[in-house]
This record gives structure tokens, sequence and C-alpha cells, in this order.
């Protein structure tokens, strides 16, 4: 059964750019739709009407609203058809994706909104932590020998983890190097075609530590909940 599919969030990657990467992986079409374009008014408006209060929501077939970022995924593998049956591997799969989403709090308000001095010292406040927790990561691949961090094909979980991995490189670009077997899984999930085609056309993140923006149809808006005023 295909579903109408709209991804409903703000002018950043941030929570749902894990959906966005496995809604392209999984070649499952949607629209991607700015809260006030939606609304049509400013998210401060709508905010206490949202489900939980947050975005990203999914809503599907203009009438299901899944809001949260980790249940978006589930429900998104489970219409791709790529769930994970097997229960030790989805308790694996869980345990990963906690672990990408820890990674949420330090890093994406930090590239999204952190400038000047208050960039720099996010940026080295959180060092020892994303060392640790990208040793962790890092362990987890080479203890399972496959290619993603369940079997050779990639889940919702590797998505969460690579796009904070690929977040920390606005953050520190030689970070990531410390890390060979993290560079390879970087690797091979931006080898896959569709995930490689998404990434080359996305919005692109600029002006990190400046003044971030989000650039959208080759327009630059800075990053946040509000609309750009042009």
């Amino acid at each position: 059964m295909k579903h109408k599919l709209e991804l409903i969030y703000f002018k950043m990657r941030a929570l749902a750019e894990a959906p966005r990467l496995l809604l392209h992986y999984s070649k499952l079409e949607y629209e991607d739709i700015m809260s006030w374009d939606y609304y049509g008014k400013e998210w401060s408006e709508v905010k206490s009407k949202v489900p939980f209060r947050q975005l990203p929501m999914l809503v599907v077939d203009g009438k299901h609203e899944i809001c949260q970022s980790i249940a978006i995924l589930t429900f998104i593998e489970k219409i791709a058809g790529i769930e994970i049956s097997d229960p030790i591997l989805n308790a694996k799969a869980n345990a990963v994706m906690q672990s990408a989403q820890e990674l949420f709090m330090p890093l994406n308000p930090t590239i999204n909104f952190a400038v000047g001095d208050s960039f720099k010292k996010k940026r080295d406040d959180m060092m020892s932590f994303l060392n640790s927790r990208f040793e962790d990561l890092e362990r987890a691949l080479k203890d399972n020998d496959k290619k993603f961090y369940l079997e050779e094909k990639p889940h919702a979980c590797d998505f969460a983890v690579y796009h904070h991995l690929d977040l920390s490189k606005l953050l520190d670009a030689e970070l990531i190097k410390k890390f060979p077997r993290l560079e390879k899984f970087i690797e091979d999930i931006e080898s896959i075609e569709t995930v490689k085609s998404y990434l080359n056309s996305r919005p692109k993140l600029i002006d990190v530590s400046v003044e971030p923006k989000f650039v959208i149809d080759g327009v630059a808006h800075p990053t946040g909940v509000k609309k750009t005023l042009l």
C-alpha cells in the first residue's frame, strides 16, 4: 500500500535528517514541508497543539500524525519492508539508535545556532564526549564485523549514526580521521545511489560558527524555527 507522506520540520537537518536519509534509501516518496507552510502560522503559535509539542512530524495519508524521530524511523522501516524481525538484532539496533541520539544535544544546537566564542567553547567542551562516543561506535562496528551496524545492508540506526558523524565534520573536520572504521562506514553509506543522490541535492548547511544558514532552492536562510522574511 502506497502512503502519502509529509515530513514537517524547520530550516535545519537535526532530528529530521535521519528520517530523510531513510526515506531516500527506501525510495519512498515524501514531501518535505516547513512548519509555517504546513500550519500557515509561525511555530510559536501552533506548538501547543502539536503532539508532544515537538517536530519533526510525519503526516501519513493526510490524517495520521507521527511525532518523535525514532517513532518516525520505525514506521518508515515497517512500510518500506526493512524492519528487523529478529528480537536480538532489534535490541542491538535500538542500542545503536539510542547511542546516536545521545549525540543530538551537544552537536545539533551547536552546529545550528552557536557562533563566535560560544561556538568554540561548546565545541571544545564536547570533544572529550565525542571522542569517547566515537570510540564506542567504532568498536561496535568492528565487533559486529559487518558492513553496517547489524548487517550488510543499512537500517534506521545506521542513518541516525551517519547523520551525527557527518555533522561532526562541520564541528571539526579532523575529528573523524581518528576513527578509520567510522570513515569507512561513512563512505559505505554515501556510496548508496539513492543516498548519494539525496546528499548531492539536499539543502546545504553553510557559515557554521559564523552565521549558520540553510540553503533552500538557492536561497540562504538563517537556521531556526521561524519563517524567513525575504
